[in-house]
């Protein structure tokens, strides 16, 4: 999995490679850095509802497939 975290070549979703080594604790960073990571990707987290809403009229197929990946074992 470190491999595929660190490959260049891929798009990060929600997470930073960085955000997810502080979150995680595999990266030993500040108190602060490591909070600093959680707004970074709370903040994102809040952005999602616009990008729903976006999907949701314009391309409701692929807001499918976003909500295939998020709830996955939960519908």
């Amino acid at each position: 999995m470190a491999s595929e975290s660190t490959n260049m070549g891929k798009y990060r979703a929600i997470m930073t490679t960085t955000d997810r080594e502080r979150i995680s604790g595999e990266s030993d960073v500040s108190d602060e850095k490591r909070y600093q990571a959680i707004h970074r990707v709370r903040s994102r987290i809040e952005e999602l509802e616009t990008d729903v809403d976006v999907l949701s009229e314009h391309h409701p197929e692929l807001l499918e497939e976003l909500r295939e990946v998020v709830c996955k074992g939960e519908l």
